[in-house]
């Protein structure tokens, strides 16, 4: 099975359809006044359709298990045709497409077994997906112009070359990958004074998004939220609040980490655990979905 951990839960939605095609105008008025003789079709096929949906990942390799917090079956008679429509909502780290395909796929087969015994020439067709919502295609935002990025470093050993850069590498390939270059990249000792410099100095640049990783803990050299709080015209406390609640999933250590986030001016300054999974982790839960930011930017300076 595909490896999710590293996924945000949002709330997913999906919904599928099929068709079942009867032959007769007979059928369909079978259907209509519940004459079947196996039982009232719409209400066997949704108890089968809503089944099919919870074991999906029994049936199917390499779905994930996942949990199922509204599904929905309807039908419409279109001449010969019954247009099944299955929704399916969970809030989790995957989406529910397949679970609605599956629902309305059983759906149809159930319909198919009860009518088969009063029409010989039933179809089923057009088993497809027709919405999905949800994940993070949802939440990447398309920004007008391209982002100056700053990746600082701030450690003693790093900048002492005792021991090598690790997590900034990792902050700005994450970065790559949401379609982001670092514009600036460079490392500092842990020392408040250089820590501020630097930050005034990239945001003095007009660097829209400065990214530090470093400092955030519990050691007598971890200042950098020191150094970054009086710093800040408008704090954003969600920023570091997803990201802890998101690190707190995997150890719960995380409660230990220190940082802050918020503008100084019109740059976007967020602080990362020094550790490299510690920033990974970071960037998992907060990209591309802080991005936002910039679009929301972007209208109020257009109005």
């Amino acid at each position: 099975m595909v490896n999710i951990t590293n996924k945000v839960n949002s709330l997913r939605k999906a919904i599928a359809q099929a068709v079942v095609s009867v032959s007769q105008q007979e059928t369909i008025e079978a259907i209509k006044n519940r004459q079947v003789p196996k039982g009232d079709v719409f209400e066997f096929s949704r108890a089968a359709g809503l089944l099919a949906i919870k074991k999906t990942s029994d049936l199917i390799p390499d779905c994930h298990p996942l949990p199922v917090e509204f599904a929905n079956i309807t039908y419409t008679i279109d001449g010969f045709n019954i247009i099944i429509e299955v929704e399916v909502h969970t809030i989790y780290k995957t989406g529910v497409e397949v679970e609605a395909m599956h629902g309305a796929s059983l759906t149809a087969l159930t319909m198919y077994d009860m009518l088969k015994p009063i029409d010989k020439e039933i179809e089923i067709s057009h088993i497809k997906l027709l919405n999905k919502k949800g994940g993070k295609s949802d939440y990447s935002d398309r920004l007008n112009k391209q982002l100056l990025c700053a990746v600082v470093v701030c450690s003693d050993s790093v900048a002492a070359q005792e021991k090598k850069d690790s997590a900034g590498k990792a902050i700005m390939q994450i970065l790559q990958h949401h379609g982001l270059q670092t514009n600036y990249y460079g490392v500092i000792p842990d020392e408040f004074s250089l820590i501020q410099e630097k930050v005034l100095q990239l945001s003095e640049e007009n660097y829209n998004l400065v990214l530090i990783t470093g400092g955030t803990g519990l050691s007598p050299r971890d200042v950098t939220p020191e150094a970054i709080t009086p710093l800040l015209d408008r704090a954003i406390p969600g920023i570091m609040e997803a990201a802890r609640s998101y690190g707190q999933q995997r150890t719960p250590y995380a409660m230990l980490s220190r940082g802050v986030a918020g503008f100084i001016k019109n740059t976007l300054v967020i602080t990362l655990p020094g550790s490299t999974r510690g920033a990974e982790e970071t960037m998992q839960a907060l990209f591309p979905y802080v991005l936002h930011i910039f679009k929301v930017a972007e209208g109020m300076r257009h109005d």
